[in-house]
């Protein structure tokens, strides 16, 4: 069905767009924070916010509910094995992924409070900085995984 194609088709564009958008924000933010340069980590970051806002929030609402209409229409009860196991995975991302938007909101703060002052990032810069890094990595590991669960769709028992 045609209807079926174009959700399967938004529901993979959807997948595409938050591990691209994933990807690129985490590698220019760690090539801008890199250069110790306030001015220009502070502009990366905007960026990254604004990209964050428009693109992976976008996603992140549009993934359940293009995921929840294909599963009713293919008649597969989210209480499937991949696909609950899809759905924790989910929560396990969002609960790396919104502290880690509050994160770059302080980092370009503490960025642009640098570059006005003429001075060095300051330590919590630093400390920020490290925690949004190790965030990254769950939640990135947790959509490949879901990526890798829709593809494969395995035989997983849930209780």
């Amino acid at each position: 069905m045609l209807w079926i194609d174009g959700l399967r088709w938004l529901h993979v564009i959807g997948a595409t767009v938050l591990l691209g958008t994933g990807a690129g924000i985490a590698f220019f933010m760690v090539m801008a924070v890199r250069t110790r340069r306030p001015e220009l980590i502070a502009h990366v970051a905007d960026t990254v916010i604004l990209g964050d806002l428009l693109f992976t929030a976008t996603a992140v609402v549009l993934q359940p509910v293009t995921g929840a209409l294909l599963a009713h229409a293919l008649g597969w009860p989210v209480t499937r094995g991949w696909i609950a196991l899809s759905l924790a995975l989910y929560v396990v991302t969002g609960a790396f992924w919104l502290p880690v938007v509050w994160i770059q909101v302080q980092l370009r703060d503490l960025a642009r409070a640098s570059a006005l002052r003429n001075e060095p990032l300051p330590r919590r810069f630093d400390q920020l900085f490290r925690i949004w890094f190790a965030f990254g990595f769950p939640a990135f590991a947790s959509v490949l995984a879901i990526v890798w669960l829709m593809l494969t769709r395995p035989a997983i028992a849930w209780p």
